[in-house]
């Protein structure tokens, strides 16, 4: 269905949300005191009782009383727990009340669990208005508030069809910095931004919080299709009880970053489905599967797990909720990331000890029902000097106690986990994991259903990649033997001779070396009947890659990609190596040859005494691992040892990841870490958005390979479009084991996880470079030095450039450069840039103009990259214009040149302009105009820039000249007031556009207001036009009042 206005649109919505236990009494066009006194009402009817509110309504002193808690909690996080805390209190103010007068009473406000029942009310207000912040700016008006209790907590902002959904988004965010989402507004937990083909849904950041496009949500199904009709998003989404549940259950305040998060569909799904799950557990039956939780790696497996967790515990349904960690390190940091989802009034328990795990397993207290510790702990229970008794044991199993595992792909395979299901036999298991294990790479005999039964929820990577939740890869090759010297060496070895000539001396060894050259594949492979059938690499042995050689080679091309992969440094990598030695050897190799980057490594302590020679021994071993630390303690100021191990990898994952006490470390490069080694630690489990690429010198299958890419694969930004892998040993039997885990882990989704390489992204920006010339030139634009008129041109511009950058940030981390404009491939291919650098600055200039839209425009029907707008290359087209007019001022001084040569080059410098503004050009030009009449004196040193920056400062006096001459406007507050750049949000910040306004001369004004609109106007009409008039000249920065003659020019 489309709708030709917004309005139509709203009322449809407002009728689907009826039918979907919405009240049928809309509140039309509400003011924040209208939903005060509505919210007062509602308080009033739900605390009426004797004990509390005793039939005495609420005074404006006492609404007053909770309006200002809300100023003082202030964020959307402290808002959230204020909204989930049931009540709120207030001083009775009212002598109706005389029982409770100066008297503390507790309000109840919401109850997330009387959901369509009780007390809860929902109602909609169409239009509700923000007041504004200053005296001389209009109140604004949104589209639809969606209030539970009387508390607004979910907005959405509405976009007929045709206009792009950006337009909606970017609304709430201009609202938002305006600051209208204050008072009564501030409880707002949800904005909605909608057209009626698609719609996202993001938390609401607070004032200190930045909107972030990576978090705005597509709601999809049960099976991850998504949901954009506005029909399925109100039926859906904003249905009660879905819209009660997102608020009570579903949004997480996390503390750790002080930012309120909201659910996914997936996890929403996957919570929902253990939660009914144990409700439906029965109690007195043994060896109960629960069921696993297939959501990739990236997707927020933790929250997700907290969260049903909280809805156990919520639910009473079960009496402990005991999440199993894998490996201290991570349960260190699954600790920290709970106890920061957790509300003020729950309570995540750690365990140091066998002795503290049981006490608060026997525990009665509600403060010890989630409870963080090791499977490994968890294990011991039994054997450690402090363990179970017969009587603990009997206690617990009276329990209802439910074991939620994090990483089960890797820590449910042993015995650690049988051994808790025998001391556990009433207790039920879940499973979280990226890579469950099938049938096909079984561990033990055992898949992950035989372990925790059925699958109830999937979220593939390929659907993280298409969700754009997670990032794809894109993993090279890197040969450091060339495959032909490989087959050789084993064609030779198999025939049994040393030389190639030997050969032919013998039929039979003839025949077995032309097999080997000629007719088996790098790769082992499967034939139709089963059987495995060996390729050359299943022949060379692993001697041939722990040579001095290879390991040089990986080492130069580490150091030959470092620069452009980790972004000079801005992001940080992961080397998997082979061995322990094998990663002591590279540091070794580290330190000796890339002196520029800070690596360390990080591999498992544990020393043994099974041999001491050579360098797999422990004195080799716990010789390097010491020198390691040593170096780690200087270069960061740090004092661990082998005693402190533990210790020093929870420095090193906090290093890497920028977390606590390392959040603001990309400031301070030399205390960053570049480089992490690693033999198995941190390849899976491990989080940080700060790594970008994955370095692998080891051999890698099914889960694991997914596990390790992963790595690489959060969220960051246009700086980070994929991660990056690269893979050294074994490199064709890696690449057939990376084709064989994606078709294993995609599910049934037909996603590419791998991103196109650099030949194929240049193409693309070539194809669609041709397209912009074409566009321009079909609306016979020269030099790009102004946007068509046409709308639907925009558009299309609009839709190119963004489709440009994409390929031009992809092409950027692989390699591509400005400054070359030629690249020749292995292949043989080679291709030609046909763009340089000085064209897209003037496309991205044209690209920022997109985005200023005139007052009384409409909304454009395209989207607009707000990261694009940002970029800044005003050194670009200041370098490109000077070169080209000192170029000009040259050729001026020559005798000998011809007329068409000058002009030639008038006409480049010219072309140069295209890079400025509109405003600019036209200041150019004059300037140009002014030199070419000998009016201007040319002063040594200045740049082309400067004489129009000159030129723009005298213009600008002028339009302030002219402003004050027209209104008489105090041309020193006028000038202030423009230098200050406002946006409306704090145009009258201090007062000083109240004071500007109240510098006018009235009686000047009527004279100039009155012959720009052909009529005497009224007082009162003065001055709402002057308000309108220096309010858009403020935020214009100015625009001319009369032209060139001195004539009025008539502003609308």
């Amino acid at each position: 269905m489309a709708f030709t206005s917004e309005l139509e649109f709203e009322k449809a919505l407002i009728e689907a949300l009826k039918r979907k236990g919405w009240e049928d009494q809309v509140l039309n066009q509400p003011t924040e005191d209208d939903l005060i006194k509505n919210w007062a009402n509602i308080l009033f009817e739900n605390n009426r009782g004797i004990d509390r509110l005793n039939d005495a309504p609420l005074t404006e002193g006492e609404m007053s009383q909770i309006l200002d808690q809300i100023t003082e909690l202030r964020t959307p996080i402290n808002l959230n727990a204020f909204i989930n805390g049931k009540t709120v209190s207030i001083k009775r103010d009212n002598p109706l009340d005389p029982d409770h007068l100066g008297k503390e009473v507790s309000l109840k406000i919401y109850d997330r669990h009387e959901i369509a029942a009780g007390q809860s009310r929902y109602q909609i207000a169409r239009q509700p208005i923000f007041k504004s912040k200053s005296a001389v700016l209009s109140d604004r008006r949104g589209d639809l508030m969606l209030l539970i209790n009387g508390m607004p907590v979910i907005h959405v902002e509405l976009k007929k069809t045709g206009v792009a959904l950006s337009q909606a988004y970017n609304q709430i965010e201009k609202y938002s910095k305006e600051g209208l989402f204050r008072g009564i507004y501030s409880l707002i937990q949800i904005f909605v931004a909608m057209n009626p083909e698609e719609t996202v849904y993001f938390s609401n950041p607070g004032p200190d919080g930045k909107f972030n496009k990576d978090f705005y949500f597509h709601w999809a199904d049960f099976n991850n299709e998504l949901l954009n009709s506005w029909q399925d998003i109100a039926a859906r989404l904003l249905s009660i009880p879905m819209a009660h549940q997102m608020i009570g259950f579903y949004t997480v305040a996390d503390r750790s970053d002080g930012v309120l998060k909201v659910m996914r569909s997936y996890q929403y799904y996957a919570a929902n489905a253990i939660s009914d799950k144990v409700a439906k557990n029965d109690w007195e039956s043994k060896n109960q599967h629960g069921g696993y939780i297939w959501h990739t790696t990236g997707s927020g497996k933790t929250m997700t797990s907290f969260k049903s967790a909280q809805l156990i515990a919520n639910s009473k349904d079960a009496d402990k909720v005991v999440f199993l960690m894998d490996r201290v390190e991570l349960g260190t940091q699954s600790l920290y990331e709970y106890r920061a989802f957790a509300d003020e009034r729950e309570e995540v328990q750690a365990t140091e000890n066998t002795r503290e795990l049981i006490a608060k397993l026997k525990s009665k207290d509600a403060g010890n029902t989630l409870i963080v510790t090791s499977i490994q702990k968890m294990s011991r229970i039994q054997v450690d000097e402090d363990g179970l008794n017969a009587h603990d044991i009997k206690e617990m199993n009276k329990k209802r106690i439910v074991f939620i595992i994090d990483e089960a792909h890797r820590s449910t395979f042993g015995d650690m986990l049988s051994d808790i299901k025998r001391t556990f036999p009433y207790a039920i298991f879940f499973g979280f994991t990226g890579t469950p294990i099938y049938e096909k790479n079984k561990k033990k005999n055992s898949t992950t259903a035989m372990i925790f039964g059925d699958e109830l929820h999937r979220y593939t990577i390929a659907d993280g990649i298409r969700d754009k939740n997670v990032l794809g890869f894109d993993p090279y090759k890197v040969s450091t033997y060339r495959d032909k010297d490989l087959r050789s060496s084993v064609a030779l070895r198999k025939a049994g001779v040393v030389s190639e000539a030997d050969v032919f001396k013998d039929e039979r060894r003839k025949d077995v070396y032309y097999k080997y050259m000629d007719e088996v594949s790098m790769t082992g492979e499967y034939d139709e009947a089963g059987t495995y059938m060996s390729g050359i690499e299943d022949f060379v042995g692993s001697s041939q890659y722990n040579r001095d050689e290879h390991r040089a080679m990986v080492v130069e091309d580490i150091a030959d990609n470092w620069i452009t992969l980790s972004r000079n440094g801005k992001f940080h990598a992961i080397f998997a190596t082979s061995s322990i030695p094998e990663a002591i050897k590279y540091y070794k190799l580290f330190k000796e040859r890339l002196k520029n980057i800070k690596a360390t490594v990080l591999v498992d302590s544990t020393i043994d005494n099974n041999g001491n020679e050579g360098d797999t021994g422990a004195i080799f071993k716990e010789e390097n691992l010491a020198e390691i630390l040593i170096d780690y303690n200087e270069s960061y100021g740090m004092d661990f040892s082998m005693r402190t191990y533990d210790k020093f990898k929870k420095d090193v994952a906090s290093r890497l990841a920028h977390k606590k006490p390392y959040e603001r470390i990309e400031n301070d490069p030399e205390n960053q870490l570049d480089i992490l080694i690693v033999v198995d630690q941190m390849l899976t489990g491990f989080d940080s958005k700060w790594v970008n690429t994955l370095y692998l010198d080891k051999v890698l299958k099914y889960e694991n390979i997914i596990q390790a890419f992963s790595r690489t694969n959060r969220l960051f930004g246009p700086d980070k479009p994929f991660g990056v892998i690269r893979y050294y040993r074994y490199p064709n039997t890696m690449e057939r084991n990376i084709e064989e885990a994606v078709k294993y882990y995609s599910g049934d989704r037909k996603v590419d996880l791998f991103v196109e390489h650099l030949p194929h992204n240049l193409r693309k920006m070539n194809e669609i470079a041709t397209d912009i010339k074409d566009l321009f030139a079909l609306y016979n634009i020269e030099n790009y030095d102004r946007l068509p008129d046409d709308l639907t041109a925009k558009g299309r511009f609009a839709k190119l450039f963004a489709q440009f950058n994409s390929y031009f940030e992809a092409a950027k981390v692989q390699g591509f450069v400005w400054e070359k404009s030629e690249y020749i491939f292995d292949s043989g291919e080679i291709i030609n840039m046909l763009v340089d650098e000085q064209t897209y600055a003037i496309w991205l200039n044209r690209y920022k103009e997109l985005d200023r839209k005139n007052p009384g425009e409409e909304d454009l029907p395209f989207e607009i990259d707000g990261y694009l707008t940002q970029i800044d290359t005003d050194k670009i087209d200041s370098d490109y214009m000077n070169s080209r007019f000192q170029k000009y001022l040259k050729d001026l001084d020559q005798e000998n040149i011809s007329p068409e040569e000058l002009q030639k080059n008038l006409n480049e410098l010219h072309k140069s302009f295209a890079s400025l503004s509109q405003e600019d050009q036209r200041l150019a030009n004059i300037f140009l105009h002014d030199f070419e009449r000998g009016n201007v004196k040319l002063v040594e040193g200045k740049s082309f820039r400067d004489y129009i920056t000159d030129y723009k400062v005298s213009a600008k006096n002028k339009q302030i000249s002219d402003l004050h001459m027209m209104i008489g406007v105090d041309e020193k507050l006028l000038a202030q007031a423009i230098e200050a750049k406002p946006s409306e949000k704090n145009l009258d910040e201090f007062g000083r556009f109240t004071e500007l306004v109240a510098s006018v001369d009235r009686d000047i004004a009527q004279k100039y207001l009155s012959e720009v609109s052909g009529k005497k106007l009224p007082a009162f009409k003065v001055s709402r036009d002057v308000s309108k008039l220096l309010r858009d000249f403020v935020l214009a920065g100015g625009f001319d009042i009369l032209d060139g003659e001195g004539n009025i020019i008539k502003y609308k």
